[in-house]
């Protein structure tokens, strides 16, 4: 099995699928670092695996809830998707409590955690022989950036009205020529980053795990699996927290100007 190939390349009819979708999908330009490219479905059907995975651990958290009493509140003893999911989500809502506070984490656990669970059990399965994980692509991780990109300036303009969009213009209203573009740049940087940062990690990862599963399959690559697992838990825990840092600074605005305010009319009150 070659770099490019995967369990999926053993489907009935995958093969035909790929050639078939090839002409209108697959990308002819070039340009700078993107040439010649290996057009495949596999990082589609890794998309998919995962979700389903996903939606199975879900089905299985719901149920256990849904019995309510005991069995709702108490986690089985043995371990389980339940257990899972639940230890999951737990780190992540600590994480969020920590970064963006106990309120606004549990307004923005089911954008955050989303992208946690997807970003992690995409990334495992850079570890599994054989399988190609998404977050290896640039489309899915522009993707997934352009989703906390938007939903960023949703939530700030959701909290704010409008007038989130004035700290664009800067402290000062004569700054704003200088400060209009600095900003636009920033913001227009973040979705790049968080796509470049979690490929170029993820890429090398693969790429490093497969170099030495092809030259010994046996024992050697063990070492570089567990490298691999920490990249995993970091590459996810890196995206996460930006995530979380960008929509703080979002929705923060509109809390720091009702806070100078009510300064503002407690010292006219105090002159009074």
């Amino acid at each position: 099995m070659g770099e490019h190939n995967t369990w999926w390349d053993y489907l009935p009819g995958y093969q035909n699928l790929v050639s078939y979708l090839q002409g209108p999908l697959g990308r002819k330009w070039r340009f700078m670092m993107f040439q010649d490219s290996h057009f495949t479905l596999s990082h589609v059907l890794s998309v998919a695996l995962v979700f389903v995975f996903l939606c199975i651990g879900a089905i299985a958290y719901n149920r256990a809830m849904a019995k309510g009493g005991r069995d709702a509140i108490v986690p089985p003893p043995r371990w389980s998707l339940r257990n899972l999911m639940e230890t999951f989500t737990e780190a992540i809502f600590s994480t969020m409590v920590g970064v963006m506070g106990e309120k606004n984490a549990r307004k923005y656990l089911k954008l955050v955690g989303t992208l946690a669970f997807f970003i992690f059990f995409a990334n495992i399965l850079a570890l599994i022989p054989g399988f190609a994980p998404p977050t290896d692509t640039l489309k899915t991780n522009v993707a997934l950036s352009l989703v906390v990109f938007v939903m960023t300036h949703v939530y700030g303009v959701w909290e704010n009205g409008i007038g989130y969009f004035k700290h664009f213009l800067g402290p000062k209203l004569y700054l704003a020529p200088l400060m209009l573009p600095i900003e636009i740049v920033s913001h227009l940087a973040r979705p790049v980053s968080l796509a470049l940062r979690l490929m170029g990690n993820m890429l090398s990862d693969h790429k490093v795990v497969f170099a030495f599963f092809a030259l010994v399959p046996l024992l050697l690559p063990v070492p570089f699996m567990l490298l691999g697992l920490m990249v995993v838990i970091v590459q996810t825990l890196v995206f996460t927290l930006l995530t979380m840092v960008y929509i703080s600074m979002a929705v923060a605005h509109h809390d720091h100007e009702e806070h100078e305010e009510g300064h503002g009319h407690g010292d006219a009150a105090h002159a009074h």
